[in-house]
């Protein structure tokens, strides 16, 4: 992560290693959500992971830039997602209509 001060770069790596060394020494696992590819086979079910992913990343203990900076991320990538499934389904009825129904 790039910082103009470098001060502000020591604090920030002071930190994340006291906290990363804080989790490891308590011995948990971290929370790992089990993903179902059959659940993300069309835009709704990236949606609904997206946002499930989301209200997560919302709730950790993080600073607010970089909770912002991870969310417009995962925003930015299911948007891509939600076209790309949403041209492949409009390409698909423009084929169904153009062959008359008949795809090959």
């Amino acid at each position: 992560m790039p910082f103009k001060d470098p001060e502000k770069q020591k604090e920030y790596q002071r930190k994340y290693q006291r906290d990363y060394q804080r989790f490891k020494r308590s011995g948990e696992k971290p929370h790992v959500k089990t993903l179902n590819p059959e659940d993300i086979q069309n835009a709704k079910g990236l949606r609904d992971l997206l946002s499930s992913i989301i209200a997560e990343v919302m709730e950790t203990k993080a600073d607010t830039l970089i909770k912002a900076r991870c969310i417009g991320y995962l925003v930015s990538i299911g948007l891509k997602a939600v076209e790309t499934a949403d041209l492949e389904e409009r390409i698909r009825e423009l084929e169904e209509t153009t062959r008359g129904g008949d795809i090959h």
